[in-house]
This record gives C-alpha cells, structure tokens and sequence, in this order.
C-alpha cells in the first residue's frame, strides 16, 4: 500500500472484467486460472519515451512479508477473488517511484501499465516507463533482480479490522510504484526491462481468461 492509504470497511466494488474461456486438453477445470486484461497502443518503432517493462505486482490469497505503509503494522492478504475484481482498475494506472528507491511517491510518475494478468498466485503487470523523461530509470533498472513493486490502492475492505492479518476483499488498484525487493511488502516482487504487448492496431481493451486446471489456495496482498 502506498504511504498514508486509508484502509476501511466501506468500499465500491470495481468493475468486472469480462474475459472468454479456455481449457487445456486433458486437464479439469480448477485452480490455477489466468485472467489478462491489457489496452493495446499503436505500435511506434524506436519511441524514445516508450520502454517496455514488466513485473510481479504482487501475490494474492498470501500474506504478505511485512505490513505494508498506510496498514497500522497489519501484514496483508489480498484475495484472489478482490484481484479479479480489481484487475481492470490497473489499466491505464501510473507506476512511480522515490528517491533512493524504497517507497511511493504518487507524484513522482515515471510511466504507465498498459496490461495486468493474473497467473496462479501471481499478478504480473507490463507497460512502459518514460525513458526520455527519466534517464535515470534505464540506468537504475539495468540491475537485474534488484527491485520489485509495490501496489497502491484506494476503497480497501478488509474483513476484520481486529485480525492480526488484514484480508482484503475488495479494492481498486490506483498506481504502483518501482522499488528494491527487500523495500515491498513481499519478497516475491520483481520489475525489470523488458518487452511490453504492442499492437499496430488502434487503441483498444482486449481481455481473456484461461483456466490451467489446478484450483489453487489464497493468500497476499503487496504495497
């Protein structure tokens, strides 16, 4: 969670996304399902402000490693089934980062998520970052394996204020930001360079599902 996010019991429920369906051959629908939502852009060879990212935004029905800022000292778990929900509200979402590298800064936005999957317990998000704006982003994240991120959220639910472990049920994803591994509220983080979906096509929302067959447990929640 981003510093100084109000964690409470009223909230609006996020969209749903719609997704088509797909099953492996020779395997039962069950746990581990992927769910993919992404704004396709016009494909621009060489932009100099566009360079591809991608990332381990967090886990979900996990607790996370350490409570997260804006949480009183709760570790969190973000459900599998508020990530669903939420999924759509990441599109279009800034990523940020601090100076020093080891928090938000929600002003600070240095690019943009353009596609949010979930696969099993993991949801990975992709996009770019303003490399022209921000030199120092290339030059920082050329340490593979340093950093992570950490998610922002806003109209958290948690299901009992009084757990030791806040469970969040529903939420809406506001931003996320880049920032060293140990520095995330879990471990299992990850942000590198990389290749982001690009499309020559016009602007356009596409999203699916694909069901991997393995029906897998919940826990986590990142910041």
């Amino acid at each position: 969670m981003e510093q100084g996010t109000a964690i409470h019991r009223r909230s609006r429920s996020a969209a749903p996304a719609r997704d088509f369906r797909m099953r492996q051959p020779g395997r039962p629908v069950g746990d581990l399902a992927m769910h993919a939502m992404a704004v396709e852009f016009p494909l621009v060879h060489g932009h100099p402000n566009r360079l591809p990212f991608e990332g381990v935004l967090t886990l979900v029905d996990v607790a996370s490693d350490k409570a997260p800022s804006g949480a009183r000292g709760h570790r969190v778990l973000l459900t599998r089934a508020a990530a669903q929900a939420a999924l759509p509200s990441l599109l279009g979402m800034a990523v940020d980062y601090k100076a020093g590298w080891d928090g938000h800064d929600a002003r600070q936005k240095c690019g943009i998520i353009t596609s949010a999957e979930l696969d099993g317990r993991r949801l990975t998000v992709a996009g770019f970052v303003f490399s022209r704006d921000f030199p120092e982003i290339e030059q920082r994240l050329g340490l593979e394996g340093a950093m992570g991120m950490s998610y922002e959220l806003a109209d958290a639910h948690v299901a009992d204020m009084g757990a030791q472990i806040w469970t969040l049920t529903r939420a809406t994803f506001t931003g996320a930001a880049i920032l060293l591994r140990d520095k995330a509220a879990y471990r299992d983080t990850s942000f590198r360079l990389g290749r982001a979906q690009t499309s020559g096509a016009p602007c356009s929302t596409r999203s699916h599902r694909v069901d991997h067959g393995i029906t897998a447990p919940a826990s986590n929640r990142s910041a």
